[in-house]
């Protein structure tokens, strides 16, 4: 008896020394995880002050203002690799293509999109896999390349029917109905843009219903069917004027006096094309302010004779280098 109770103190101690080291290893091992775990923390709440910080610069919508959100989207993306985050290191890579493309750098905008789609779906992030495909989609139509475009469009429709995500479908929906447009299948366009529309509504997006709606109307005028092209752009005005898009709303103003200009309503088209000219002012369009300076200048041709015309054509001269929305053609939603 003696020994065997020997044998079990001994044990004993044994196990409560093994007790006590495991305990002390576990908590050295605590306080050497817990820098690690506060320097994480410290990075992940730099990432989103930098991000923040970088969305304010966004939303300013100045080209500099772009610029300055790309410098601190880069730091973000820097700590978001440094914490592991996939998802929100995705994400910025998105939101930095978005930015190039906005600053007319094609190029750029795809590198960043096709860097964040293998991201995405390693998180198994569908709803921006989605985006990200429609947004590259976007791209290869602005570069010319419309297949390559219907391609992707047509890649990102079925993830945003799975998730659910109504707006962005219809987006998706009117982009590749301005596609066909732009190649000419003016009735394949239709389709897409009736699809897009009973979507927009629902999602209450009035200034996306209103392109979509300008849209339309540009495909009836190409088919002839004035009457029908200007209940469409008079359906689109008021939508324009309630979201406060100056830009959207010269460009049916101009869009309407084009239409009368067409029906030999010649005073009527030069009230439209007058209503639109200060927009266009207001809001820097330099492009679309010569495509309706072109305008009047042909209606006083028609009017007033070639004297007064070529006036007007002289204005068109040193504005026809901007950009924008200028005039008949497939609006893209952004």
């Amino acid at each position: 008896m003696f020994k065997l109770y020997t044998l079990t103190c001994l044990l004993s101690v044994v196990l409560l020394s093994e007790s006590v080291g495991a305990k002390a290893t576990l908590k050295q091992a605590q306080i050497a995880q817990q820098p690690n775990k506060t320097q994480q923390d410290a990075s992940r709440a730099a990432a989103q002050k930098v991000f923040d910080e970088g969305w304010a610069l966004y939303k300013q919508g100045t080209a500099e203002s772009l610029r300055q959100a790309i410098e601190k989207w880069q730091q973000a993306l820097i700590l978001w690799q440094k914490v592991g985050d996939k998802a929100e290191e995705a994400k910025t890579l998105v939101w930095l293509g978005y930015v190039y493309d906005a600053l007319g750098e094609k190029q750029k905008a795809l590198e960043f999109y096709n860097n964040a789609l293998p991201l995405l779906r390693a998180v198994g992030d569908r709803g921006w896999e989605a985006t990200t495909l429609s947004n590259i989609g976007k791209v290869y139509s602005d570069l010319g390349e419309k297949q390559k475009a219907l391609e992707y469009f047509n890649n990102a429709l079925p993830l945003l029917r799975a998730v659910g995500d109504r707006g962005e479908e219809a987006r998706t929906l009117n982009n590749i109905g301005a596609v066909y447009t732009d190649l000419g299948e003016k009735q394949k366009a239709l389709e897409y843009y009736n699809s897009a529309l009973p979507l927009i509504r629902a999602v209450g997006n009035r200034g996306g219903e209103a392109t979509t709606l300008n849209n339309i109307g540009a495909v009836y005028n190409d088919l002839g069917e004035k009457q029908k092209a200007l209940e469409y752009c008079n359906n689109a005005l008021p939508l324009y004027r309630a979201v406060g898009d100056r830009g959207g709303e010269a460009t049916t103003l101009n869009n309407i006096g084009r239409v009368y200009d067409d029906l030999g309503e010649k005073q009527k088209a030069l009230e439209y094309y007058n209503n639109a000219l200060p927009l266009w002012r207001a809001v820097g369009d330099r492009g679309g302010e010569a495509t309706t300076l072109t305008g009047i200048g042909r209606v006083y041709d028609a009017i007033r004779g070639k004297a007064e015309s070529i006036g007007i054509f002289q204005q068109c001269t040193p504005t026809v280098s901007g950009g924008g929305r200028q005039g008949w053609g497939s609006y893209y939603l952004e």
